[in-house]
């Protein structure tokens, strides 16, 4: 039971309403759906709808129903979890089309242990591990995202889409559709459900699913990469019209017959003994049950651009997307970016002693700049590999923090030289400024910073969580005054064509890649000015943490439009989740 509490003068209908939904999965919500949904339009709530950040997504059918699918399930999202601390979930289908789930916040080891995955039956199922969103503290948050109607569906996504304040509108006034959640996701999964639902058959076909996702192709502007599970049907993917997101599929030769898996990279496929991987399309959807597989192109052509930055930190090293080696091309990186490391020291008559990569995305450009350098290579940062990667850590003190526990520097690798250290991109420069900082502590003469990426200086909106421009190191600086702010004597960035070159030399059909953080060109097009503004203070760090909960008191405190409030929360004590819909299988002994 939680007790709402509305500090201040009276409140209009809005504003209560506005509270409820900010504290919606803290309230019981017998009664409340309805209330909600009643006027004013849904649309109202858009103000706190979030993308779903640079996920991990998996489907996994086999072809034995008898075998549990959800032991390698979680095996592969524990493959992914480079691409997603914060929550983690498993639903899959079982005898006569009964879903079964585990989901909540926490590591894939942690959530899904071998009691919880016990519980999990079914041959075919669907799999997420969900980048850390701020304020987002509660289990309803976690995918895969689940509606009963029609035919009982279940969804993961990765990416964000760009115009979600119509399409919750339409939802709303139109298709009647209550979205319990501020996740991105849960819309396109009633998006799909709603052009579903238009078929009106009892029993429908790959058919009918291809247009389904066609005309969700037609509806929805931003990145995506999907997959879902029909109830006693099957397991689909689909891909958005450019590309943008990545999502792949194999295939496992068994005794029984063959199994089929999705997944976000084709590591997942490797450690499974999986073969024959092959991306999804852009603009593409598959759809695989226990009879076939069924592939067609849905959208409209459009220009192909798979975006650069899996390639320059997302990505696993031995991941091939889109046809190209993420090691490979990572390789290539460091021989460009030494050729223009050299041409900038001579100009400034700088003699470096030493190449240093800051772990792990930068080593294996690192290695090769050093190589073509004819410089040392030095492991000079000891990781504590039980630290999250920071630059996806929620907020700017949880970066700042996390750095100094995540990284030591030996003083034997840095003490009375100058040093090159190597990164595969500078960000907000939180975690630059404290390796710059660590490494003259322990006696460098000189830092000078190398990056594998060009300088970050706008706004991604294709579901990496830098939003804030002025967030960004490089935003407003030139190159000597970025290398102030973090604290080198010099840094040099890699130039865009060259990154480009470096990608494409191993799959020169892709023309075009997602650049829109170093260009600011969105492919999609529909990105203002007005909506960058709104996505910059719907995610600046500042913003994000207005609202934070005090595990120790139990209390959330804030300010919703404008408005004081506080949200006193009582525990069940019986273990129940914050889910809505299917049993959460999560903590339940």
């Amino acid at each position: 039971m939680t007790e709402l509490h509305v500090r201040g003068p009276s409140r209009s209908f809005s504003t209560f309403r506005a509270l409820l939904l900010q504290h919606r999965s803290q309230l019981q919500i017998s009664g409340l759906a309805a209330f909600l949904s009643s006027s004013p339009p849904l649309c109202s709530r858009t103000l706190g709808q979030v993308s779903d950040l640079v996920c991990g997504i998996l489907g996994l059918l086999l072809h034995d129903a008898s075998v549990d699918a959800a032991p390698e399930i979680s095996e592969g999202l524990s493959l992914l979890q480079h691409r997603g601390q914060d929550a983690c979930g498993i639903v899959t289908c079982g005898p006569k089309g009964r879903f079964f789930q585990c989901k909540a916040n926490g590591m894939v080891r942690d959530v899904l242990d071998e009691k919880a995955v016990a519980k999990l039956i079914g041959g075919m199922g669907v799999g997420h591990v969900r980048y850390p969103t701020a304020g987002s503290l509660d289990h309803a948050e976690a995918q895969p995202f689940y509606v009963n109607s029609p035919y009982g569906i279940v969804f993961a996504h990765n990416g964000n889409l760009i115009d979600s304040p119509p399409l919750l509108q339409y939802m709303d006034a139109t298709a009647h559709r209550h979205i319990n959640t501020s996740s991105d996701s849960e819309l396109l999964l009633n998006l799909f459900a709603n052009n579903l639902q238009k078929t009106g058959k009892f029993r429908i076909n790959e058919d009918d699913i291809f247009t389904a996702i066609g005309g969700l192709m037609t509806q929805c502007t931003g990145a995506y990469a999907c997959v879902a599970m029909l109830a006693g049907f099957g397991i689909i993917a689909f891909r958005d019209p450019n590309g943008i997101r990545p999502v792949g599929m194999a295939s496992r030769r068994t005794n029984a017959g063959r199994d089929y898996l999705f997944a976000s990279e084709s590591i997942v496929a490797d450690a499974l003994g999986f073969s024959e991987w092959e991306d999804v399309k852009s603009g593409e959807a598959v759809i695989i049950t226990r009879s076939g597989v069924s592939r067609k192109r849905v959208a409209a052509h459009a220009t192909f651009a798979p975006d650069i930055f899996e390639f320059v930190y997302f990505a696993r090293p031995d991941s091939v997307l889109d046809g190209i080696s993420v090691y490979r091309s990572r390789m290539a990186m460091g021989d460009a970016l030494a050729v223009e490391v050299d041409k900038v020291l001579k100009e400034r008559g700088i003699i470096v002693d030493v190449v240093i990569p800051v772990p792990d995305t930068s080593r294996v450009a690192a290695l090769n700049l050093a190589q073509k350098l004819n410089l040392p290579y030095r492991e000079g940062f000891i990781k504590n590999r039980y630290v999250g990667r920071t630059f996806i850590m929620p907020g700017q003190q949880m970066r700042r923090k996390n750095v100094r526990r995540k990284l030591n520097a030996m003083a034997l690798e840095f003490s009375g030289k100058n040093v090159l250290l190597v990164d595969d991109s500078i960000v907000r420069g939180t975690t630059s400024e404290e390796i710059i900082q660590m490494a003259k502590d322990v006696g460098a003469k000189k830092v000078i910073v190398a990056s594998c990426a060009p300088p970050i200086r706008h706004s991604n909106v294709y579901g990496i969580d830098m939003p804030s421009r002025t967030e960004l190191v490089a935003y407003g600086r030139n190159t000597e005054e970025i290398a102030e702010a973090i604290g080198a004597d010099l840094v040099v960035f890699q130039t865009l064509p060259d990154l480009i070159a470096s990608v494409r030399q191993f799959n020169p059909s892709i023309s075009t890649f997602d650049c829109s953080v170093f260009t600011g060109e969105y492919v999609t097009g529909g990105v203002s000015e007005e909506y960058l503004h709104r996505l910059e203070s719907l995610r600046a760090d500042n913003v994000k943490n207005k609202v934070a909960m005090n595990p120790r008191e139990g209390q959330s405190a804030g300010r919703v439009n404008g408005f004081h409030t506080q949200v006193n929360m009582v525990a069940s004590g019986n273990g129940a989740d914050d889910t809505v819909g299917l049993h959460n299988t999560w903590n339940i002994s």
